[in-house]
């Protein structure tokens, strides 16, 4: 096993004796592994009050679990270019790693502009595996956790628009603007305001790959924390 590998193998058993298992670490690339292990160390570091709100989001998903329906939640800020694209990559990687079956995540605005390619290189600096298909002003991504797999298609939509669910979804909020433009996001049988700062203000500035760098952990580390609730609380075989 090369050196990296038992870097990664100790950090995954320090977090099995701790009680933050993984169920399924080797559904993640090796980079991937190992920067989820480092925000999964950091579970800590998020405010109680933070915490108190992500816990709203993983009592969502627990419900729909115990009772065999899908999870869908749709990330949702104004053009759908920045946060609620790197939300909706790290909750399909959180739902993975952590093994919760039927989560299906999305993401959309309240209108389209494009997935920042900025967003997509902090993505990438994290281990995600990109591809752009170069369309024109709205380019699609194809976002992969793994080497194998079809991943994710992400670019920017309304959040209503045909590709995401109509009713019996969760609306998260990830910006405080959006919040404010939709408050009635119909079809959502639940909506969660959860807004992150948005890194688009350091665009051009000597702090913009770190701020994006900073974005993407905080994101990634908070909804790894989410689905690690729903494990510790998932039922069992014979509950279910």
């Amino acid at each position: 096993m090369s050196h990296d590998g038992l870097v990664t193998l100790a950090i995954i058993s320090t977090l099995v004796a701790v009680g933050a298992a993984p169920v399924y670490p080797e559904v993640l690339n090796e980079r991937l592994q190992q920067y989820v292990a480092a925000r999964v160390g950091e579970f800590d570091n998020i405010p109680a009050q933070r915490q108190s709100q992500l816990r709203k989001l993983a009592s969502y998903i627990r419900d729909k679990v115990k009772i065999d329906q899908p999870a869908r939640v749709t990330f949702i800020c104004t053009h759908n270019s920045r946060r609620s694209q790197i939300c909706q990559v790290w909750a399909a990687t959180a739902a993975a790693y952590y093994g919760i079956p039927r989560v299906e995540p999305y993401s959309g605005g309240t209108e389209v502009t494009a997935f920042n390619s900025r967003a997509a290189a902090a993505l990438r600096r994290a281990g995600f595996a990109i591809e752009d298909s170069g369309r024109g002003q709205n380019p699609h991504y194809r976002v992969r956790f793994h080497d194998s797999g079809t991943g994710l298609e992400c670019f920017s939509k309304v959040y209503h628009d045909q590709s995401n669910p109509k009713t019996d979804f969760c609306a998260v909020m990830t910006c405080s603007q959006a919040d404010k433009q939709c408050p009635i996001v119909q079809g959502a049988s639940k909506r969660i305001s959860l807004p992150f700062d948005d890194p688009k203000a350091f665009d051009g500035k000597p702090q913009e790959t770190s701020k994006y760098d900073e974005r993407c952990e905080q994101i990634a580390r908070e909804l790894l924390f989410v689905f690690s609730e729903v494990q510790s609380q998932k039922p069992s075989a014979e509950e279910q």
